[in-house]
């Protein structure tokens, strides 16, 4: 009876959950194209609900009163409300919506979402909101641009929540209101965190060039420091020394060597990659039931933190 209840009361929020998801996709419009008029929803605001209450009380007056003045203010204000509706409705219709996606985000940090808007002609005032951030943006010639700043608090793969845009130009007697639907995800990298007593060294990119290669031929503006001039006393021929730049470490990155819990195991990991990327290391990673061919460069360190990002922990045999 008990397993019932339980069972019972889980699926009426998920039940809930899908009939709202269901019903806010047949309000929204989808990302990349214009914003139609039957997406446009008007929601009056305090200030709004007041004018209308004023209009009221003004028309009341004039019938009891007989007071032209009354009627005309009355009126003169209905007018003016029709305009601003008018005006606000126009300022969001055929407004085109285009997500730019962050390069990089890390957990515990903030995610640079761009919106992107597009119209033809000039916009004011448009206001976005998206998983509890706001921003705001005008359409100048044909184009804008707003970065919402996204709370990223842990790593993994994450669903963006839907856009609202919404202007209260040019009174705020209403809010004009489109949701965007869209299915644009988030990969969040792990927090780096650096260790005590790290492992990694300064690459061969920044160190000086010490290996004896040999000699060549002296080119004008070698330094005097490395004419070969006991060289030059035998031969008569000026030489310069050439050294090379110790190569690169090829290191393998190990999730097993690692000490703590999963994420902070690849939180030092995390924090190896970029210290090693830094440093022009050749690196690969294993983990469990993954390993990644040893590489460099960006591309490399996009797809380890990828990885990373998208691992899953699989819990021990026996636990809870």
């Amino acid at each position: 009876m008990s397993v019932a209840a339980a069972a019972s009361s889980g699926s009426g929020p998920r039940l809930r959950g899908r009939l709202r998801h269901w019903w806010l996709r047949r309000l929204a419009a989808p990302m990349g194209h214009s914003l139609p008029q039957r997406r446009l929803f008007l929601i009056p605001t305090r200030f709004g609900l007041g004018w209308a209450v004023l209009v009221v009380v003004l028309l009341l007056f004039g019938i009891n009163y007989q007071n032209s003045l009354a009627y005309g203010l009355a009126f003169w204000l209905f007018s003016v409300g029709v305009v601003v509706l008018l005006r606000g409705w126009l300022n969001l219709l055929g407004v085109v919506p285009e997500l730019r996606m962050p390069r990089e985000a890390f957990a515990g940090g903030e995610a640079r979402l761009k919106v992107l808007l597009r119209a033809r002609r000039d916009r004011t005032a448009l206001e976005l909101h998206c998983a509890g951030v706001r921003g705001r943006g005008d359409i100048l010639d044909g184009r804008g641009e707003t970065e919402l700043a996204l709370p990223v608090p842990r790593r993994g793969v994450q669903a963006l929540p839907w856009l609202r845009i919404e202007s209260r130009w040019p009174l705020g007697l209403v809010r004009v209101v489109a949701w965007v639907h869209h299915d644009a995800e988030l990969l969040v990298w792990p927090h780096p965190l650096e260790e005590d007593e790290p492992a990694v060294h300064r690459g061969g990119a920044d160190l000086e060039a010490s290996d004896f290669e040999g000699l060549r031929r002296f080119q004008p503006g070698d330094s005097p420091g490395r004419v070969a001039w006991k060289q030059w006393s035998r031969t008569g021929v000026l030489a310069t020394k050439a050294f090379s730049v110790p190569p690169h470490r090829q290191l393998w990155l190990d999730y097993a060597a690692c000490r703590g819990d999963p994420e902070r195991r690849l939180s030092v990991l995390c924090a190896r990659v970029l210290a090693h990327h830094r440093a022009g290391d050749r690196y690969g990673l294993r983990l469990p039931g993954l390993t990644l061919a040893q590489g460099e460069g960006e591309i490399q360190r996009r797809r380890v933190l990828d990885a990373l990002a998208r691992f899953r922990p699989t819990r021990p045999e026996g636990g809870a």
